[in-house]
């Protein structure tokens, strides 16, 4: 997601505790495995889930105390997928903290989709900031670098899906992997990490993840990819920043998935449920002019807006799931926080914490 705000004022890093031990490779394994037949993604974000747990922050099913992922896994959401950030400088979506938040899921019976952005912040289309341990390395030792972290990654969290990338509609790793400027080295980089997860993890799935839905930037960013091995395109899609037409959704879908011959992903997507807010942090949705026709900023509106999204991808043969971006995002510092959330109207949980109809979008149906 093109991320406008960052979070000021850092957080002291609170240990998490979690049920299942790090040391036990067991542990790992679902109490409740997810069924190996339903394939279609059905997938939250929840990479903010740690920081508000630590916080004290509690959510709420009909009323009653319950844990996120179990509210998400009845519900019927498949899979959840988490930022990683290298070196982020509070701890916050790093190693550790995604590492455990990993293991949590999988107990709860969810696949794990990492999202590596292969920065220590937010990495998007208007910003691929290399990570500072990084940034005076050659070309050789920065691809060298990238093999060996995500190695790492792939032997000690073993996500079912990894993006190697977030939002690289200019590349990554700026300036050497820069798209516009450095395309053999981005494409470099790129096939060096995929060649990492296929020889350590030839099961687990690797995406391209772009921002937008607008056929003929996909076309383009996708052909100069074409030399990468990976499994599935992931595809941002926000009305306030990609456009209102639904239908532009299944006309890309079917046109990546054919020429490509790849399965295509709604790897991010978001709608409000109100207009209003519930801190002081300015919202990134809050006028009427940025909705879509047919879809009011309503709890109503933002369970059919889900619904149809789900159902347009379902309805390419080339469409593989789609996952929701912030809903785990309340406003958690309080009604006065300045540095709280941008988007807790777009959440999954009304403004007392309280999950909204728009879990009913992750249902089989």
């Amino acid at each position: 997601m093109k991320k406008y705000i960052k979070i000021l004022g850092l957080l002291v890093v609170t240990a998490i505790q979690f049920s299942c031990s790090n040391n036990d490779a067991s542990e790992a394994e679902a109490v409740n495995p997810p069924d190996a037949n339903d394939t279609f993604i059905r997938a939250s974000d929840v990479s903010f889930l740690p920081q508000m747990e630590s916080l004290g922050t509690k959510f709420y099913s009909n009323g009653k105390a319950e844990p996120m992922l179990t509210t998400l896994k009845n519900a019927g959401c498949n899979t959840v997928r988490i930022r990683l950030w290298k070196n982020p400088v509070n701890g916050r979506s790093g190693f550790s903290e995604v590492k455990q938040l990993a293991q949590k899921a999988r107990q709860a019976g969810l696949r794990v989709w990492l999202t590596v952005h292969y920065s220590d912040d937010w990495a998007d289309p208007g910003v691929q900031t290399t990570p500072e341990e990084w940034k005076n390395l050659s070309f050789a030792d920065l691809k060298t670098e990238v093999e060996k972290y995500t190695g790492t990654i792939i032997s000690e969290i073993k996500p079912d899906i990894i993006q190697i990338g977030n939002e690289i509609n200019s590349g990554l790793l700026w300036p050497q992997g820069n798209l516009m400027s450095n395309e053999q080295q981005c494409i470099a980089i790129l096939n060096a990490a995929s060649a990492v997860v296929r020889s350590k993890a030839p099961n687990t799935k690797i995406m391209i993840h772009y921002a937008g839905v607008d056929g003929g930037a996909t076309d383009w960013f996708f052909t100069k990819m074409k030399s990468i091995d990976y499994d599935y395109i992931g595809l941002s899609y926000y009305p306030i920043w990609h456009g209102k037409d639904l239908t532009v959704i299944k006309t890309t879908i079917d046109g990546l998935g054919k020429k490509f011959s790849k399965k295509v992903l709604i790897a991010e997507t978001a709608y409000p449920f109100t207009l209003l807010h519930n801190d002081q942090t300015n919202n990134i949705m809050g006028s009427s002019d940025q909705l879509v026709s047919g879809y009011p900023a309503t709890p109503a509106g933002q369970r059919t807006f889900v619904m149809d999204i789900k159902n347009i991808v379902k309805s390419s043969e080339y469409g593989q799931g789609f996952a929701y971006w912030g809903g785990e995002w309340v406003a958690f510092k309080g009604p006065q926080s300045t540095t709280g959330s941008t988007f807790e109207n777009q959440a999954l949980y009304s403004f007392d914490n309280n999950a909204l109809s728009v879990m009913q979008a992750f249902s089989k149906d």
